[in-house]
């Protein structure tokens, strides 16, 4: 037995959401490590939908144990919505089933102010990012001005540090021309929540360790895409935090042996929301068609995915980046019918093929794609539960994936109903 890491291996939007709920209902603890609530995704139990995006999707599952880690910057009404949303749909959410990590960094109203402001200021150029306040929030966590869940206990200390915070932040909005933030206001704001946030608050680590005491079976939950990663993805278009599975241990506390076996859940075509370079962006029909067919709108935005054909070059060197142990692979009903499929194999930049993806900016925006054609198949794959259900030429092209990605097909989503789903490798199993 051994512990599960699951990780988007393109721009997220892999479809984690299902994949996640069928390996949570045999998870003891469901662990998120990273990002914020600028990502999400939707889980659908005997028949009730559930939209998450902050909460881990252990949440809704009675007996399991849910845990925010210290990796994660949380915005507290958000928070205390999405239980409520949840609370009306029947979960059980309780201090004995849910901790958050007493060391996460919190998401204020100010952080939002300054990513509009930015993103205005930006333009034609902007990041492209949700406007939640993310990145502004783990900045000044790096910068050691941020204010922690921790923090809540002490009304007066509180009040020091949110005036500082304010007084730092607001010498960027005058500049921007924006209304000023107010420390007051958002002590107000944040006291009136804190008895509430304060009943959660517990140690990652703690739980973490005692459950690896007992040889519990941990499901560590990331957000995003490693595409989106901020050492590893296509800067400066990327979230604030990694998203690599290295991550899932530094962000929940504990240590990187925790870590058994790295799900990489990798679309069978490939998606990204907002800016930033998609060397395999399709513009033309086929492109419209998957995004038709694949209801490529955000959980969280609701804006529509940017769609193209498989990059096997990025999701290779993904799958290095972070020690992906072997995919899953979704979405492939979405390309039933297509006469003709397109493989990314490689690039050109500049006149020379390479069979990486380029830590420059300018070389990311310059590279064209280098493609390899395979004969798609007219039968469906909705629905398939093993191999032989699958036409011939479904098998050969998701074996030409894993040869070029070097990443083997643990498991195979073949529509969003979890049965619909055929497994390979176990991956609670031995890893």
């Amino acid at each position: 037995m051994t512990n599960v890491a699951v990780i988007g291996s393109q721009w997220g939007d892999e479809g984690k959401g299902k994949i996640v709920d069928w390996l949570s209902e045999r998870a003891d603890l469901v662990v998120r490590f990273q990002g914020g609530h600028n990502a999400g995704h939707t889980l659908v139990i005997d028949g009730v939908e559930y939209k998450l995006s902050l909460l881990p999707s252990g949440i809704v599952r009675p007996g399991k144990m849910s845990v925010i880690g210290n990796g994660v910057v949380v915005d507290p009404a958000a928070l205390l919505s999405e239980m409520e949303t949840l609370r009306a749909q029947g979960a059980v959410i309780t201090p004995d089933t849910f901790t958050v990590s007493e060391s996460v960094t919190l998401i204020l109203p100010i952080h939002q102010m300054v990513d509009h402001a930015r993103e205005a200021i930006r333009g034609a150029d902007k990041i492209g990012t949700t406007g939640r306040g993310i990145g502004p929030a783990y900045e000044d966590k790096v910068a050691r001005r941020a204010v922690r869940l921790a923090d809540l206990a002490d009304a007066d200390a509180l009040m020091v540090k949110l005036q500082a915070l304010t007084d730092f932040h607001n010498i960027f909005l005058s500049a921007a021309g924006v209304e000023q933030a107010d420390a007051g206001k958002m002590h107000g704001q944040l006291m009136a929540m804190a008895d509430e946030l304060l009943s959660y608050s517990g140690r990652s680590w703690q739980v973490l360790g005692q459950a690896k005491a007992e040889n519990k079976r941990i499901l560590f939950e990331g957000a995003q895409g490693i595409m989106l990663d901020i050492d590893h993805g296509t800067y400066p278009f990327v979230t604030s935090s990694n998203t690599v599975a290295g991550q899932a241990a530094t962000g929940s506390g504990t240590g990187p042996t925790s870590v058994g076996f790295v799900l990489g859940i990798t679309k069978a075509y490939t998606t990204r929301v907002g800016s930033g370079p998609f060397p395999t962006e399709d513009f033309g029909d086929d492109g419209n068609r998957m995004g038709e067919r694949g209801r490529e709108f955000g959980t969280v935005t609701g804006r529509k995915r940017r769609c193209g054909w498989f990059d096997s070059v990025m999701v290779r060197q993904a799958g290095m980046t972070a020690g992906i142990t072997g995919m899953a692979l979704t979405k492939l009903d979405v390309l039933d019918g297509f006469e003709t499929l397109k493989i990314c194999v490689g690039y050109e930049l500049h006149g020379q093929k390479i069979d990486y993806f380029p830590a420059d900016s300018a070389a990311q925006a310059a590279v064209t794609p280098i493609y390899e054609e395979m004969p798609g198949w007219s039968e469906t794959t909705y629905g398939a539960r093993s191999w032989a259900d699958l036409p011939p030429a479904a098998v050969k092209y998701i074996r030409r994936l894993e040869e070029l990605t070097g990443l083997p097909v643990t498991l195979l989503s073949t529509s969003p109903e979890r049965d619909d789903t055929i497994l390979v490798r176990d991956p609670f199993g031995d890893a």
